[in-house]
């Protein structure tokens, strides 16, 4: 990657960084489209390509950057995890907000990621230390669900969040005209549906 990309301005860096992350996550890698790709950012595809050498180089980029971002905001805002079960899954979600106002497409780019089966893509990706599905995971598993008579598996409770959050993403996120701030308020509904019914006597 061409560590000049980050002395643009911020509002054009963000600009490039979405509408990849809105692409790959949309359509997968193999079916994103350069062409798509620089329609959305309002760049030519030179510049793209000057920058990040290919759409494989932009790619990796997407994943490392994100994922690095996601983790040191993820970390930042929340220190242990060795809360109340829901109590932190709020707190994850008010920093999915944060994330998804600078970022919208971020969680589901990354969840693309990690369902993607194309070998090139696999092969160019650099897997990190940790990424963010096993931030959550690790972060969840300390949560106390003490309290919760009718929570047998914090695992299978936290998967079925995980899928809901995405369904959740993609709905509010297929209409431009939509808030992000309208996927906060349905999964806050969501969770509080899920917390009722596990400590519900």
């Amino acid at each position: 990657m061409n560590e000049k990309f980050f002395d643009l301005k911020k509002e054009k860096q963000d600009r490039m960084i979405n509408a990849g992350l809105r692409i790959f996550a949309l359509n997968g890698y193999r079916h994103a489209s350069t062409d798509e790709i620089v329609r959305e950012a309002k760049i030519s595809k030179g510049l793209l390509f000057h920058y990040f050498g290919s759409k494989a180089g932009y790619y990796a980029f997407l994943y490392d950057y994100t994922t690095r971002f996601a983790i040191l905001e993820l970390t930042g805002e929340i220190r242990s995890g060795a809360m109340d079960y829901f109590a932190l899954q709020r707190e994850l979600l008010r920093v999915e907000d944060i994330l998804m106002e600078q970022y919208p497409f971020l969680f589901l780019f990354l969840e693309a990621v990690r369902l993607e089966e194309d070998a090139e893509a696999l092969r160019i990706l650099d897997e990190p230390d940790k990424n963010v599905p096993d931030y959550y995971h690790d972060l969840l598993a300390e949560a106390d669900t003490s309290s919760y008579v009718h929570m047998d598996s914090k695992d299978q409770v936290s998967r079925m969040l995980h899928y809901i959050r995405i369904g959740i993403m993609r709905e509010v996120l297929a209409d431009r005209t939509n808030p992000i701030s309208d996927y906060k308020k349905r999964m806050e509904q969501c969770l509080g549906e899920f917390e009722h019914m596990a400590s519900a006597l």
